[in-house]
C-alpha cells in the first residue's frame, strides 16, 4: 500500500491535490478561505475521533482487566464513532490527494492528456458520489426506528456518517473542479464522462440478458479502464459495482451503502487507525531511531552490516508500527547517510529498502495481517503468530543477496564500537525493544483483543517517549493523528466498496464458478496454491495489498480449506506474494513510495532490486512448500 503517515509530501501513485500548487494566490481568494475553513473543521473532528478511539478502548481494557467492571457499551460506542472517523477520514483523504490511485499510465502522457485524465478521474469519482449520495440518505432515514441495543440510540446516528462523509467529499471535488481546471479540460473530461455513461446506460437492456459475461464488462473492463485512467481504486471499486448492479440486475443501489457501512466499520479494522498512528508517534519521539543506532553498534562494522541492520530495524520496527511507509519513513532517514558515506549507491539503496517492505508484509501487526482476518474470519492472533517466521525465511534469502554484493566493501575507515558503547545503546533501546513484547504479551494473554492491543503500544510509547525520549509537541501530535484518519480513510474507503464488489461477485454466482474451476484443476492443493502466487503477484502490483485481500480472500479461502491448506498457511502465502507484487517495479506502489521517502529517482533501483526479487520469491517458495514455517508455532 502506498500509506504515507510518516513522508513529507504524496508518494508516486498519490494524487496530489491541485490547489495545493498555487497556495499563496488561492488562499487569499473567497474560496480558498472557504475551502481552508470547511477542510480545517473537517480535520479537525477526525483528529479528535482518532484521540477519542484511543481513550475509548483503552479505558475499556483498564475497565475490564484492572477494575473487572466491563464497559458495555464501549465496542458499541467505538463501532458507531469509528465508521464517522472512515467517513470523515475519506474526506480528509480527498481534500490532501491521499487516495490511492495508479499513476504509472497517466505520468507517461502528455501534459494535456494528463489534465484531461486527471478531470476524468474526478468525473469518474463525482458519478460514484452523486449515484450513493440519495441512496445513503434513504438508507439512513430507514435505520431511524432501530434502537442499538447498549446504547438504545436510534441506528441513523451510526450510518448518517456516510451521506454527511459523501457530501463533504462532494463538496472538496467541486473545489477541485472550479477552482483550478482550465475551461477547455474540464469541457473536454466531462463530454468524455458523459459519453460513457450514455454508452452504458444506451446498452443497458442489452446487458442484462448476457448473464455472467457482465462480470468481465464491469469488474475487469471498467475497473481496469478507471484504474488505469487514473481514477483512486476505492472509487473505482465502487462506480464498477453501482453500474453493474444498476444495469445488469435488479438489485437497489442501497445495497452497496449497506455493504459499505459493513466493510468500513468492523471493529476489527479499528486497529488500522490506531497501529498507524502508533507508528507515527515512535517515528516522532525518536524510539526508532534509537533502536536502529543500537543495531548499527551491534553489527554495522562488518561488511554490509548497515545493510542488515536495515533489514533487522524494518522487521523489528514492522512489529510496531503495522505501516510500510511509516517503517521505511522511520529506518531510512538513520540509515541511509552514513550507507552513501561507505560508498552504498542510490539505486542499491532504494531497492533494499523496497525489498525489505516486501520481505516484512507478515510481521504483525501489519495491517493487510487484520484485514485478512477480519474478511476471512481467520484468527488473527493466529495470523500474527504464523507471520513471524516466514519473515525471517524471506529475510534471511535478502540477507544472502547482502553478503555477495558487499564481499568486496572497503571497510578501512569504519570504526567497531566499544562494548561499552554497545550497552549504552542497547539501554536506550531497550524500551523500544520491549514494545513487540509487550503487544503480543497482551495479546497471548487476554489483556487486550488485537483491537485494543494497539491502544496499550501507544500509550507505552507516549509514556516511554516523554520519559526517556525526544517530547513531542501538541502540534505534532496533531499533524500525526489529521495524517492517520486521511490514511485510514483512504484504506477504509477501498475496503468498504470492495467489500460491496465481493458481494455482487457472489450473489452472481460467480464464487462458486470459480470453486469449481480451481478444485478441478490437475494437480490439487499444489495447483492452486502456485496458481494463487502468481495471482497474488500480479494483483499486489495492480490493486495493491488490502483491496486485493478484500476482493479474492472470501472468494479463494473457502477453496483452500476444501483442499485441505491451512488457513493461516494460506493467508501467509497471499500476503507474501501481494507484497512482492506491491514493491516490485515497474508497477507496484510500494515500490515508488520507497524512493520518494529516499529522495531517490525509481530509475536508479530498477536494476539492483531484481536480485532482492529473486530472493523474495525463492524464500517465498521455501514458505509455500513447508507449512511448518506458518503453523509450527501456533498453539496446539
Amino acid at each position: 500500500m502506498s500509506e504515507a503517515v510518516a513522508t513529507a509530501g504524496a508518494a508516486p501513485g498519490v494524487a496530489t491535490p491541485p490547489w495545493r500548487e498555487d497556495g499563496g494566490s488561492v488562499r487569499r481568494s473567497l474560496l480558498g478561505r472557504l475551502e481552508a475553513g470547511l477542510g480545517g473543521a473537517v480535520e479537525a473532528i477526525a483528529a479528535l475521533l482518532v484521540a477519542v478511539e484511543i481513550a475509548l478502548l483503552f479505558s475499556g481494557i483498564v475497565a475490564r482487566y484492572v477494575l473487572h467492571q466491563p464497559l458495555v457499551w464501549s465496542d458499541e460506542l467505538s463501532s458507531i464513532l469509528f465508521l464517522w472517523l472512515a467517513m470523515l477520514g475519506t474526506a480528509v483523504a480527498l481534500r490532501r490527494g491521499a487516495h490511492m490511485r495508479m499513476t504509472a499510465f497517466v505520468s507517461g502522457a502528455s501534459p494535456g492528456t494528463q489534465a484531461i485524465l486527471d478531470l476524468v478521474a474526478v468525473a469518474a469519482s463525482a458519478a460514484f458520489l452523486v449515484a450513493l449520495l440519495h441512496p445513503s440518505i434513504e438508507t439512513t432515514m430507514d435505520e431511524a426506528p432501530v434502537v442499538t441495543p447498549a446504547l438504545e440510540i436510534s441506528g441513523s446516528w451510526r450510518l448518517a456518517a456516510i451521506p454527511v462523509g459523501l457530501g463533504l467529499m462532494l463538496v472538496f471535488t467541486g473545489f477541485q473542479v472550479v477552482r483550478h481546471a482550465r475551461p477547455a479540460a474540464t469541457v473536454a473530461a466531462l463530454v468524455l464522462a458523459g459519453l460513457a455513461v450514455a454508452a452504458m446506460t444506451g446498452l443497458g437492456p442489452v446487458m442484462r440478458p448476457l448473464g455472467n459475461i457482465n462480470l468481465v464488462i464491469f469488474f475487469v473492463g471498467l475497473v481496469a479502464a478507471t484504474v488505469f485512467a487514473g481514477v483512486p481504486i476505492g472509487f473505482a471499486f465502487g462506480l464498477a459495482t453501482i453500474a453493474y448492479l444498476e444495469l445488469a440486475t435488479r438489485v437497489p443501489v442501497a445495497v452497496v451503502v449497506g455493504r459499505m457501512g459493513e466493510g468500513m466499520s468492523h471493529i476489527v479494522l479499528l486497529a488500522v487507525p490506531l497501529f498507524v498512528f502508533l507508528g507515527a508517534l515512535i517515528e516522532m519521539n525518536g524510539m526508532a531511531r534509537a533502536m536502529v543506532r543500537f543495531l548499527a553498534s551491534l553489527i554495522g562494522h562488518v561488511r554490509g552490516g548497515l545493510s542488515y541492520v536495515l533489514l533487522a530495524a524494518i522487521y523489528l520496527v514492522s512489529g510496531i508500527a503495522g505501516s510500510k511507509a511509516a517503517d521505511m519513513a522511520a529506518v531510512a532517514p538513520v540509515l541511509f547517510p552514513e550507507m552513501r558515506e561507505r560508498g552504498a549507491k542510490p539505486g542499491e539503496l532504494v531497492a533494499l529498502l523496497s525489498a525489505s517492505g516486501a520481505m516484512s508484509e507478515t510481521i504483525p501487526p501489519s495491517l493487510v495481517l487484520i484485514t485478512i482476518g477480519t474478511v476471512t474470519a481467520v484468527s488473527i492472533a493466529d495470523l500474527f503468530t504464523g507471520g513471524l517466521l516466514p519473515g525471517v525465511v524471506l529475510a534471511l534469502a535478502m540477507a544472502v543477496v547482502v553478503y555477495i554484493r558487499s564481499r568486496n566493501d572497503d571497510l578501512s575507515g569504519v570504526r567497531r564500537a566499544t562494548r561499552g558503547e554497545i550497552l549504552r545503546s542497547l539501554g536506550i533501546a531497550f524500551p523500544v525493544l520491549a514494545l513487540p513484547l509487550v503487544i503480543r504479551v497482551a495479546v497471548v494473554e487476554g489483556v487486550a483483543t488485537a483491537t485494543e492491543v494497539s491502544t496499550i503500544g501507544i500509550v507505552y510509547a507516549a509514556v516511554v517517549g516523554f520519559l526517556f525520549f525526544t517530547r513531542v509537541s501538541w502540534r505534532q501530535v496533531y499533524a500525526a493523528l489529521v495524517a492517520t484518519a486521511s490514511l485510514s480513510g483512504a484504506i477504509l474507503l477501498i475496503i468498504g466498496t470492495a467489500t460491496a464488489m465481493a458481494w455482487a461477485l457472489t450473489q452472481s454466482g460467480f464464487s462458486r464458478e470459480l470453486a469449481a474451476a480451481m478444485e478441478a484443476l490437475p494437480g490439487g492443493a499444489l495447483s492452486f496454491m502456485a496458481i494463487s502466487i502468481v495471482a497474488f503477484i500480479v494483483l499486489g502490483s495492480l490493486l495493491e495489498g488490502i483491496p486485493a485481500v478484500v476482493l479474492f480472500g472470501p472468494l479463494l479461502f473457502p477453496i483452500a480449506r476444501d483442499l485441505h491448506i491451512h488457513e493461516v498457511h494460506y493467508a501467509i502465502v497471499v500476503i507474501l506474494s501481494m507484497g512482492i507484487g506491491l514493491f516490485a517495479p515497474p508497477f507496484g506502489v510500494g515500490y515508488y513510495t520507497a524512493c520518494a521517502i529516499a529522495g531517490i529517482n525509481p530509475n536508479l533501483g530498477m536494476r539492483p532490486i531484481v536480485g532482492y526479487l529473486v530472493a523474495l520469491t525463492i524464500g517465498l517458495a521455501v514458505v509455500a512448500a513447508v507449512p511448518w514455517f506458518s503453523i509450527g508455532l501456533l498453539a496446539r
